[in-house]
């Protein structure tokens, strides 16, 4: 497996991010004010490993000093402002000037961990710490009567107090960015703990406001948002509450041009490719070809699939293929037998409580069209262009289930023997599974995946 050192674009680069990087890079040499930035996707979009590779490609052109910080690794400490700063001494390699500096930055670290790091401040008045500063006399009027203890009036004057030493901390800091600008990505922010997350952002705009300081946060902004409410209450616009703290923000593409002529390809798609066909599980399946794999990419579409889920997808088929003995998805198994195969253990991978309705034989056919984003079967005459393979396979297995069996029963005698007619050819008219005989098929698949006998 490689190091983050090793993930670069030149090594990996299937979904052309690195024009996308190169414009991150654009941005924060610009003299616009774009920190904090958010590089915003979902979980298991590839945002850490973007991020890698846009630090790396950093270091190569080295116009700055990038460091990287896992904010779920430092979760358990509750000091977002110590973890900051001991990554950004890091640049520092003389020992006698590293201790020289940590002298200078240690009365503001005091400070920040008994206010701005809890946001102790700005939640108690809810606003701003530094407004704090500038009207302490005013706010002490307005809050005398929602009695505010000893304890917060002596954590305010303590505010007061250190405004020294925290700017004394942001000229160190200015100082080091000046032999080179230094951007700080924080990741994994959307898996912090609420009051965390919250907190690095606090810190962020209240100490860090430096020149030559920039911020990228890697994250889900919805997450964020949650974490806003979970901390300040669904009465509080979580929206404008993070605007705010951030001056840009963009989401990862999940598409790119595939050729050309310019045709987009979805990120999932390809990654999806990719595996199946270098999965030594799955090496003789041809699971990365035609109708199997359109079958597939229809999933993937329909469900909107991150790579992570993706790669979830294909870890089962590849546990599918172990757990029968290498037989289950192998190149002499008929193809119709394989994608009802493959939409079983899709369903026990994506959708497990579909999958279990269908084990328990409570199968609705309203669910397994869902799974496709389908509701209803398109009038087919028999010509070209044909039915997608799902739509056949739900006319075939739908008409099974306990619930909603009638959906996608064709509209006619006609039809139907149209539509059984193309059904029959995707088993090679070798033996294809009779009525009442499909929905078993599904069913075995899944109880396979759950080590049933």
């Amino acid at each position: 497996m490689l190091d983050s050192t090793q993930l670069t674009f030149d090594y990996r680069d299937e979904f052309q991010r690195k024009t996308v990087a190169e414009k991150v890079i654009q941005l924060l040499e610009s003299d616009i004010d774009i920190s904090p930035m958010i590089i915003d996707g979902g979980w298991g979009t590839g945002k850490t490993e973007f991020c890698h590779k846009l630090i790396n490609l950093m270091m190569e052109r080295d116009i700055h000093q990038p460091i990287y910080i896992n904010a779920f690794l430092a979760d358990h400490s509750d000091e977002p402002l110590l973890t900051i700063l001991a990554e950004v001494l890091k640049l520092i390699p003389d020992e006698e000037q590293l201790e020289s500096t940590m002298k200078k930055v240690l009365p503001a670290v005091r400070f920040g961990l008994k206010t701005l790091a809890k946001g102790a401040v700005a939640h108690l008045l809810r606003q701003d710490a530094t407004d704090v500063v500038n009207d302490f006399d005013k706010e002490i009027s307005e809050v005398t009567n929602k009695a505010i203890d000893a304890s917060v009036e002596a954590m305010l004057k303590d505010h007061i107090k250190a405004n020294e030493s925290l700017t004394a901390l942001q000229n160190t800091l200015k100082e080091l960015a000046e032999i080179k600008p230094i951007v700080i990505f924080i990741d994994e922010l959307d898996r912090c703990r609420p009051n965390f997350a919250i907190s690095i952002l606090e810190v962020i705009k209240h100490t860090f406001n430096v020149e030559g300081v920039k911020f990228v946060l890697i994250t889900n902004t919805q997450q964020l948002k949650a974490s806003i409410n979970h901390c300040y209450g669904y009465s509080v616009d979580a929206h404008r509450y993070l605007d705010k703290f951030l001056q840009f923000s963009f989401i990862l593409p999940n598409t790119f041009k595939a050729d050309q002529r310019n045709n987009l390809e979805k990120a999932s798609i390809i990654h999806c490719k990719n595996l199946l066909r270098t999965s030594i599980a799955l090496s003789n399946t041809q699971l990365s070809q035609g109708c199997f794999f359109e079958f597939i990419g229809k999933i993937i579409h329909a469900n909107s699939l991150s790579l992570r889920e993706v790669e979830t997808l294909v870890r089962h088929l590849e546990v599918y293929q172990i757990l029968t003995n290498v037989d289950g998805l192998e190149n002499n198994i008929i193809n119709g037998y394989k994608i009802i195969r493959i939409w079983g253990v899709a369903l026990f991978a994506l959708r497990p409580d579909i999958a279990k309705s269908i084990t328990d034989d409570r199968s609705d056919a309203t669910l397994l069209g869902n799974f496709f984003g389908e509701n209803g079967l398109p009038n087919w005459d028999g010509r070209h262009p044909y039915p997608e393979y799902n739509q056949v396979f739900l006319m075939a297995l739908g008409r099974e289930c306990y619930f909603n069996a009638d959906l996608y029963k064709p509209s006619s005698d006609e039809a139907l023997s149209r539509w059984e007619h193309y059904f029959n050819q995707l088993f090679g008219n070798h033996f294809p599974p009779s009525i009442g005989e499909r929905l078993p098929i599904l069913a075995e698949t899944i109880r396979k995946m759950t080590f049933a006998l």
